[in-house]
């Protein structure tokens, strides 16, 4: 019985640890591709914007467009600009920031956002006045793609711009931020409203082929972009994200510890029992001239033996359930609270073994001690004690 508690305990240790690790790591990692596959993972702006939505001119000197696509990191950039205004119906209305794209726009990366309705094409050609709107936008106003709406755009000193836009799609990131505020329609649009030039831009975009580069490739993205313009990183854009998705290290850090804490404990009672259960073969073995230490190995190596098959169906267990998950996403999330809507999973290979490698390790450790009883115990009262 003590050695089946034994194994089922480092079998739950493995599998809690498993599901800790990989829906931790994938939930940052989830959050911060999406935060960056909708802004960019590094932003260039005109230092004249600061916090407003309505982008002001990029200004171009100094700024190497070119250099920074050849950076080997970057995978590619688009440009934008964007708008303050509001949507109209009969009965609600919403405010909105429209975000123009140009022909740059890579819409197969947005195409992951995307719950209904299609993609237009930005051609820079004209007006397009299609635009994709978000589920958030669209749930309160009640639209559905090929509906139209009406939208306001204010200016100082100048009478309301109205602008008729259809809806071509509707997009879902899981981000409230995003979600509530953000349409994306025609470059040429805000262009006009703005008062911008035809060639005139507000930022751009800059998507990386890893988002864990963005601190490394940013020094060099600021040298490209000249004095006036100032690069912001997805992180930095929204930082109370990011906050709140550093909580999962310590909470990772916190369960790894407790389940690592039961298994050695549970482990070190297996060894005590064995020894106290063996205590007339130890006296046996130390009769026939076995050291301590050659006593010792022996019962340490059967201890972590004995724990091979817990780790073996833990393993089984628990990325199994992470498989599942990663393939079906049968476990959902409120978006709201939580940025995505189901349990995302990063099934890192380094991770899980580490995990396995790492609690037979720490228990071939923590049993060294506990072994040292066996040094305690005379042949003689071994012997007679049977």
């Amino acid at each position: 019985m003590i050695v089946f508690i034994g194994r089922l305990s480092v079998a739950l240790g493995i599998i809690v640890s498993l599901v800790t690790v990989s829906t931790g790591l994938g939930s940052k990692k989830a959050i911060k591709n999406r935060m960056a596959d909708f802004v960019g993972h590094i932003s260039v702006k005109s230092t004249k914007s600061n916090s407003s939505y309505n982008s002001s001119v990029l200004h171009q000197e100094g700024l190497n467009v070119k250099g920074i696509k050849n950076l080997s990191d970057v995978s590619n950039t688009q440009s934008y600009a964007t708008v303050s205004g509001i949507l109209r119906t009969e009965e609600n209305f919403a405010g909105v920031i429209l975000k123009g794209v140009a022909k740059d726009f890579d819409a197969e990366r947005f195409q992951s956002f995307m719950v209904a309705g299609e993609v237009p094409k930005f051609t820079e050609e004209g007006y397009n006045n299609q635009v994709i709107l978000s589920d958030k936008i669209a749930n309160d106003l009640h639209l559905k793609p090929k509906d139209s709406i009406v939208a306001i755009f204010s200016k100082e000193d100048q009478q309301p711009i109205y602008r008729k836009f259809e809806i071509s799609g509707i997009y879902k990131t899981d981000i409230k931020m995003i979600d509530d505020l953000f349409i994306i329609g025609d470059i040429n649009h805000v262009r006009k409203i703005q008062d911008m030039a035809k060639t005139d831009v507000g930022g751009i975009d800059i998507f990386l082929k890893d988002s864990d580069d963005m601190d490394a490739i940013y020094p060099k993205i600021e040298k490209l972009i000249g004095y006036k313009n100032y690069a912001e990183k997805a992180t930095d854009k929204y930082p109370q994200i990011v906050d709140w998705i550093n909580i999962f290290d310590t909470n990772i850090g916190l369960i790894i510890t407790i389940m690592l804490i039961v298994v050695v404990i549970n482990i070190i009672m297996v060894l005590l029992i064995l020894i106290i259960e063996r205590t007339n073969s130890i006296g046996m073995l130390k009769t026939l001239g076995a050291t301590n230490g050659q006593i010792r190995a022996i019962f340490i190596n059967y201890t972590l033996l004995i724990m091979i098959p817990g780790l073996i169906m833990g393993n089984v267990i628990g990325l199994g359930f992470l498989v599942l998950q990663k393939i079906f996403g049968f476990i959902k999330l409120n978006p709201e609270n939580y940025y995505v809507s189901t349990v995302p999973v990063d099934l890192n290979p380094v991770y899980i073994l580490g995990i396995s490698v790492g609690i037979l390790a720490i228990s071939a450790f923590a049993l060294i001690l506990p072994s040292y009883l066996i040094s305690k115990i005379s042949p003689v009262k071994a012997i007679k004690y049977n």
